[in-house]
């Protein structure tokens, strides 16, 4: 290039928006981490008994737990007016919290059903509020799946939290991890920031409804996960900056992850690199073990989790995986600028949804694996098309250098039980 000359900018990427059928769980689904994770609190879904029967599905593995979550079931009487479902719902609430007195956060949680009949959850929480504070703190949130996917529950239900965080006091700059992460990635980025000497340090959601983190002008914020857009508008609406990155997939997306905070805090480049050596090579060691089998592999992505983006950047740069389409439910350009400009750039992209469009480019593609939902995978599978559920990648510890190995796995087990059972 001549000297003096700008570089041209690169050309925006082309996405394609589909606006059709759509093949997702509903919000409801995100209570099964959600609940685990929030040790204190529980989710009182109001809706139907479809509901009931989702979330007991769904909920199956843990049978020999006492699970923080229920449904407070709409009957027909409260469908007809025959009843007043605000007088039945307190009934509820009480019966529960008698029974469970060891809950300090209740969520009553919105559905379709509820929403149908306008049933103004708000109200209730703030009457219900008012008899059981201080013991009890009592939210509410929408999980329905009318417009949503099921990812989206957990940003409905963090961001309904943030007006409940304490003003930060310190005028010292603090870190806020946002998002669910099972406790051993938690604990594992915890030491490192500590490594770093970044701190205090703190977790949305936090494990005690007591010890939610403080907010304010010095609060900097990470985004663990990649669907907390409403999460992320409230945090900065009180005054808390977010720190653009990588999500923490893969080597790659890791160590940039921890570098924007490490960058925010001051953290000097030496001791960033001896903080991350040991791990970043273990983590490269392990996943040298999947080159084989996954390298030169075609990947194409259903919306379903709004993790797609992210999974694919480290799929392909990481483990050589060829993209056929990146199909996401909701694509945010502020969050996800910097994963998208890794992205291979004849890749197509898709946001939204009209399933039957994609399943004739899945079908004519024939890639070697497809990430879809449960909706789809038993049908695919049938057809020849070897699947990989998204849903096992939100409940499975995928984020940080000790699980780049496990993420891996999850697309390679696939593939290895396809060459086992072929004849």
């Amino acid at each position: 290039m001549a000297p003096g000359k700008a570089c041209a900018a690169p050309p925006a990427r082309v996405v394609l928006r589909e606006r059709g059928q759509r093949e997702v769980f509903c919000g409801l689904t995100s209570i099964m981490w959600l609940h685990r994770k929030m040790q204190d609190a529980f989710f009182l879904i109001v809706g139907s008994r479809t509901c009931a029967h989702l979330m007991q599905s769904a909920a199956g593995v843990m049978i020999f737990a006492e699970p923080r979550f229920a449904t407070a079931i709409i009957e027909e009487r409260d469908l007809a007016g025959m009843a007043d479902i605000n007088e039945e719902l307190n009934k509820t609430v009480a019966r529960l919290l008698e029974r469970r007195p060891e809950i300090k956060l209740l969520f009553l949680v919105g559905s379709c059903p509820s929403e149908v009949i306008k049933l103004d959850l708000g109200r209730a929480a703030e009457r219900l509020s008012m008899t059981y504070s201080p013991k009890v703190r009592i939210l509410n949130y929408s999980g329905s799946g009318i417009e949503t996917t099921f990812t989206q529950g957990e940003d409905a239900c963090l961001a309904a939290l943030v007006p409940e965080l304490p003003a930060a006091e310190s005028a010292a700059p603090e870190l806020m991890v946002v998002g669910a992460l099972a406790d051993v990635v938690e604990d594992q980025f915890a030491r490192l920031f500590d490594a770093l000497g970044i701190g205090p340090v703190r977790f949305l959601p936090s494990r005690k409804s007591g010890a939610l983190p403080p907010v304010g002008p010095n609060t900097k914020f990470l985004l663990a996960q990649p669907w907390l857009r409403d999460t992320a508008r409230a945090l900065e609406a009180r005054g808390a900056v977010h720190l653009p990155a990588l999500f923490p997939l893969g080597v790659e997306g890791t160590t940039a992850w921890l570098m924007a905070a490490a960058t925010a805090f001051g953290v000097s480049p030496a001791l960033f690199q001896a903080v991350t050596e040991m791990p970043r090579a273990r983590a490269t060691r392990a996943l040298l073990r999947y080159n084989d089998t996954l390298a030169g592999k075609s990947l194409f992505c259903f919306p379903d989790s709004q993790m797609e983006v992210p999974l694919a950047r480290f799929l392909s740069r990481e483990l050589g995986m060829r993209l056929e389409e990146v199909g996401t439910p909701y694509l945010h350009a502020g969050h996800m600028a910097d994963e998208l400009a890794l992205l291979p750039a004849d890749v197509r992209l898709s946001e939204g949804q009209d399933v039957d469009l994609q399943l004739e480019r899945a079908r004519e593609a024939r890639p070697d694996i497809t990430l879809c939902g449960l909706g789809l995978a038993n049908p695919l599978e049938q057809e020849g098309l070897t699947t990989k559920w998204s849903i096992e990648l939100v409940f499975t510890p995928i984020q940080g250098y000790e699980q780049c190995g496990d993420l891996a796995e999850l697309f390679a087990r696939p593939l290895t039980r396809r060459t086992r059972l072929a004849v």
